[in-house]
């Protein structure tokens, strides 16, 4: 008799094959592609507010913040569309664009919350500029990722789209059926 612990490491590596498995599905692939996306525009935003606030000392917290995350929102349209969805061509105005920033523009006043906040600990801790940098910093990136998880959340209700692992086994084993099926 397995031993629990035993139990829920192969429920683990089960779980973790089928999400390896799904993966590999496009619309794994895209999920993958949309996830790093994001991991790059996040990075962007960090290194930009890093040399206009940290190094420069151009504006304030919240100025800098906002240019941060415009000047990242550029890269991500481009890799979302291109690279996570997979258009070419030219981007329709309505349908892509002003949708697309109108869903920056919300993360971008999220990220302002996120820099005032920090900027009033800055303030009210005396901190010196190297700890405030990585205070507005980790504000920053922390309230991206705060505002990707709601997004997420919102979408799934909004949607009611099932948990990925779900997807996964209902779609491996409709595959088993076929295949033992004889259908290819």
């Amino acid at each position: 008799m397995p031993s629990v612990a035993q139990t829920m490491a192969e429920t683990l590596i089960d779980q973790l094959a089928h999400l390896w498995a799904w993966l590999h599905t496009p619309p794994g692939r895209k999920l993958f592609r949309y996830s790093m996306v994001s991991v790059i525009s996040t990075a962007v935003s960090f290194v930009v507010l890093g040399l206009v606030y940290g190094v420069l000392r151009l504006w304030t917290e919240v100025p800098s913040t906002v240019f941060a995350n415009a000047v990242a929102t550029f890269p991500s349209y481009w890799l979302n569309r291109n690279w996570a969805w997979g258009k070419t061509g030219r981007s329709h105005l309505m349908k892509e664009v002003v949708p697309f920033w109108i869903a920056a523009a919300a993360g971008i006043a999220f990220s302002m919350v996120g820099a005032a906040v920090a900027r009033d600990i800055n303030t009210t801790e005396h901190l010196g500029h190297l700890a405030g940098t990585i205070l507005v910093l980790v504000a920053n990136v922390l309230s991206f990722g705060v505002f990707w998880v709601l997004k997420l959340m919102l979408f799934n209700r909004l949607f009611h789209v099932t948990s990925v692992l779900e997807e996964i086994d209902e779609r491996l084993e409709a595959e088993g059926t076929a295949e033992g099926a004889g259908v290819r």
